[in-house]
């Protein structure tokens, strides 16, 4: 009898336990969007991609890539009447899986253009963490898709960006390859668990290269590409919001005076939003947290960009 009572005692928390997990796993799958993660391919030039034709939503956000692994519906042939602008970039311009896909600079740039030529399409080709040297392979592989301005947005970090790689695809949490088994898993993955050590991506980061050298020739040579097909240029550099709470450090002073230096050189058109925010009452407004602009940042970001391709279009 008492063997009995054992049995169904265990029995009954074991179906507890059953049920508990399933109402877990369905609620982080309908509330949260684990389980059907953003997923990367690896690339030998360009390091990473998004993979192409996803749609998916997380937290409540749609997140949608094209066939060209843009943050973009399918983008279809083009057309004499359609004008479209290339945004090109990192998390900044891609968003990730806290923007929704109406939320993102591109489709905030697309409708804002679309108040005085109708017909104007923003294109959104980023991934998270890209540099300028990943950008730049993207336009050597997939060419700027008929564009007639071009718009580089990167941040301050960019500028020490490592060169391109994939050593993030399938060993990172953040940059997974296929979805996890379940939503739990991925849970645990996100917000329990340490994250993986790389050690080959640690060496490369420790490495004694030149990388502001390589991430201005890289910047210098989107530049030329825009120039020898007869595009507008724009030049986006977002700030870090500790910059505006402290002192530039020197290497960060030079990184700066080394773009800027390009810039006069290779007389580029260049938003530089740490000067055009310096007057900004309260900066920390304009941020989500200490990389990525917030609704409010991504709005302004917008009005600069379309003000200067209104005025020279």
């Amino acid at each position: 009898m008492q063997l009995k009572q054992t049995m169904k005692i265990s029995l009954i928390i074991l179906a507890s336990v059953a049920g508990l997990t399933v109402v877990a796993e369905i609620a982080l799958r309908l509330i949260m969007g684990l389980g059907n993660p953003p997923l990367y391919v690896a690339d030998p030039e360009i390091g990473y991609l998004l993979a192409p034709n996803q749609k998916l939503r997380r937290s409540g956000n749609l997140i949608e890539t094209n066939q060209y692994s843009m943050r973009n519906q399918e983008l279809p042939a083009q057309s004499d009447e359609q004008r479209r602008i290339l945004l090109l970039g990192d998390s900044v311009v891609n968003g990730s899986w806290w923007t929704d896909q109406a939320e993102t600079l591109s489709s905030l740039l697309t409708n804002k253009l679309q108040q005085d030529a109708e017909r104007t399409t923003v294109l959104n080709a980023s991934a998270n963490s890209w540099g300028p040297q990943n950008e730049l392979a993207y336009l050597r592989r997939f060419g700027l898709f008929d564009a007639k301005a071009l718009v580089l947005i990167i941040n301050t970090d960019d500028l020490d960006a490592v060169e391109p790689h994939s050593l993030v695809v399938g060993n990172s949490y953040s940059y997974p390859e296929q979805p996890p088994a379940l939503a739990l898993i991925e849970f645990y993955q996100l917000y329990i668990a340490e994250p993986k050590s790389i050690p080959e991506l640690e060496q490369l980061q420790e490495a004694n290269t030149d990388r502001l050298s390589q991430n201005l020739a890289a910047i210098k040579e989107i530049k030329a590409i825009a120039d020898a097909n007869q595009m507008q240029f724009i030049l986006a550099l977002t700030p870090l919001r500790q910059e505006f709470q402290q002192d530039l450090s020197e290497s960060e002073q030079n990184a700066r005076k080394r773009l800027q230096e390009l810039v006069q050189a290779e007389n580029i058109n260049y938003l530089d939003f740490l000067k055009i925010w310096r007057d900004f009452p309260q900066p920390e407004f304009l941020y989500r947290d200490q990389i990525h602009p917030s609704a409010q940042g991504n709005s302004k970001i917008v009005e600069a960009i379309a003000k200067e391709l209104i005025i020279t279009k």
